[in-house]
């Protein structure tokens, strides 16, 4: 094991603006310590769907902005400076709110294979794989999707 630097310049970058994924680190390069990722979203715009992961916790850290987060049964509005922790076994989901766009860091710990679950989440958006894929690898990648009335409510209010 040894130290990581990774670049912002050199660091991989999915999607378009205003909406985009920074891969950082992934476990083959963290000894499976953590996986990281920085994420972009306009306002309003969607991140991720609910689901839950059963090996991981997920810290998200507000670089900027404010992010509407599914917490279990709850939303909560994570703000700039803001830091919040998901435990294994929680559904959560995540959006920028009405009000403002998002820049967040993502962080799972113990790291799961996450860059080639965020490859293939590109290519779906641009239309080079279908949605069955995904649904095909929850296992994979320890991403477990569930429906959320909670918040399907929120998103629509």
């Amino acid at each position: 094991m040894t130290t990581l630097l990774v670049r912002h310049d050199e660091a991989e970058q999915l999607g378009s603006t205003p909406d985009t994924m920074t891969l950082l680190a992934d476990v083959s390069q963290t000894g499976g310590h953590l996986s990281t990722n920085r994420a972009s979203l306009g306002r309003g715009r969607d991140g991720a769907t609910p689901h839950f992961h059963t090996s991981s916790a997920e810290m998200f850290f507000m670089l900027d902005g404010e992010l509407e987060v599914l917490n279990g049964e709850d939303v909560v509005t994570v703000r700039t400076g803001d830091m919040l922790f998901v435990p294994p076994h929680t559904t959560h989901a995540f959006g920028a709110s009405e009000r403002s766009g998002a820049d967040v860091l993502i962080v799972f710990t113990p790291g799961v294979e996450r860059f080639e679950y965020f490859r293939m989440i590109d290519r779906i958006r641009r239309g080079e794989a279908s949605p069955a894929e995904i649904l095909a690898s929850q296992d994979r990648f320890d991403n477990h999707f569930v429906d959320s009335a909670t918040w399907r409510a929120a998103r629509a209010a």
